[in-house]
């Protein structure tokens, strides 16, 4: 079943979202490409005639009700956007009440799914090497499935337009999916969306191939760094990793962020470039800054040789010459994770770089995917995200799905 095809007159619709977006110190939304991008899908059901139940999560909570993850936050956001009233359940697991009082074209959103630790459906505090893990693991996957049950109960079909997360076998985005038969569960515009932009870049590689990866730390990346060693013709490696790779190759990094313990895998990961022929680019220097703060006083330095009480924050001059000449002559272009502390203004310059250079190979014929909160959140506000191919809601998951895994979110719709 697709959206354009299923009527919701007189039906209540429970749509899963992607609404982790990034908020301040506030509470206010600083990002809401999430929000704009499952607009399509609730707007089709409202103006069908149906009633509609969002949920989402938000951050890491952990099993735990943490009033800094509470959608209640974004509650007014999501009206605003919709042009509508929203209610609001403070528990989503026990909001059948709210949904059974649902008329067409009123919306209810549910509170953050992950406050229940059967969304993601992990035992709790227990470890893996306890002999005890197995039996926590089989009780808390029944408990999943029974918390997914509780959710199908409030609505007639289920849609899921939560690419973020397809990757997850959550109660949320695969399990619930179960409860439905095939014509009453389908996938939101968003997600066909998603599915589609990769499908472009997989069935059809037009090389040069370039990968952009970038954040703080190599350990969230290194999945997704060596499986797109046997895809990509280069390799860009930037952000607060590249700290890491320049204490392994001897390098001195002052109070950069690094990740001691792997200066193994950043030694085999160089190697491993090596091997297959990829062309690894990392940063050779750095906008250096003596605290983390905008208004630190920075230097130039290299990369290699950082003082003491210096950090790296950014990219230097030489390496966003370095990164734009790669980027540049690309025809397949892949961006995930900012070059630098771009939320401080006055350390953007290597992110920018970036987004500049890939417009220019846009414009010059290459297909560009930009995927990821913080990659996102850059194009917006350099104001590029309408000269870029395609801008993901998804970071992992599209990494995931780039990588040719089968998502769980998407399975559990097309029953592959």
């Amino acid at each position: 079943m697709t959206l354009d095809n299923y009527n919701f007159a007189g039906k209540k619709a429970i749509v899963r979202v992607d609404f982790n977006v990034p908020l301040d110190e506030n509470g206010k939304i600083t990002d809401d490409t999430r929000i704009r991008g499952a607009l399509p899908t609730l707007k089709k059901i409202l103006e069908d005639g149906g009633s509609l139940i969002i949920m989402s999560h938000m951050g890491k909570p952990k099993g735990k009700v943490n009033p800094k993850f509470s959608l209640a936050q974004i509650k007014d956001d999501v009206a605003k956007a919709l042009g509508r009233d929203v209610k609001f359940a403070e528990d989503c697991a026990n909001a059948g009440e709210a949904a059974a009082n649902l008329k067409p074209g009123e919306v209810l959103l549910l509170e953050n799914l992950r406050f229940y630790p059967e969304e993601e459906g992990k035992p709790v505090g227990i470890e893996k090497d306890d002999p005890a893990y197995e039996a926590a693991r089989k009780d808390m996957k029944a408990r999943q499935k029974e918390f997914a049950k509780k959710l199908a109960s409030y609505a007639d079909v289920y849609v899921n337009d939560a690419f973020g997360t397809a990757h997850r076998r959550h109660a949320s985005t695969a399990v619930i999916a179960d409860n439905f038969d095939a014509d009453n569960k389908m996938l939101g515009y968003l997600m066909e969306k998603e599915v589609k932009a990769v499908d472009n870049i997989l069935s059809d590689i037009k090389r040069p191939f370039t990968a952009i990866m970038g954040g703080s730390k190599v350990s969230t990346k290194i999945g997704i760094i060596e499986n797109l060693m046997d895809k990509v013709d280069n390799l860009i490696l930037c952000g607060g990793m590249t700290y890491t790779f320049a204490k392994a190759q001897g390098g001195k990094v002052g109070d950069s962020i690094c990740e001691n313990d792997k200066l193994g895998l950043a030694l085999d990961i160089i190697k491993k470039a090596k091997e297959k022929g990829v062309n690894l680019v990392l940063g050779t220097d750095c906008i250096a800054a003596d605290s983390f703060s905008n208004d630190a006083k920075t230097m130039v330095c290299s990369a290699m040789d950082i003082p003491d009480g210096w950090e790296g924050l950014d990219a230097g001059p030489e390496t966003r010459k370095a990164f734009q000449d790669v980027i540049r002559t690309a025809k397949t272009i892949l961006w995930n994770g900012p070059a630098g502390v771009f939320e401080f203004d006055n350390f953007t310059g290597g992110s920018r770089a970036i987004a500049e250079a890939i417009v220019e190979a846009t414009n010059n014929g290459a297909f560009s995917l930009v995927g990821g909160g913080d990659s996102v959140a850059c194009v917006n506000k350099f104001g590029l995200a309408d000269e870029v191919s395609y801008v993901s809601t998804g970071g992992g998951a599209l990494l995931e799905a780039i990588e040719g895994k089968v998502l769980p979110g998407v399975a559990a719709i097309k029953g592959e």
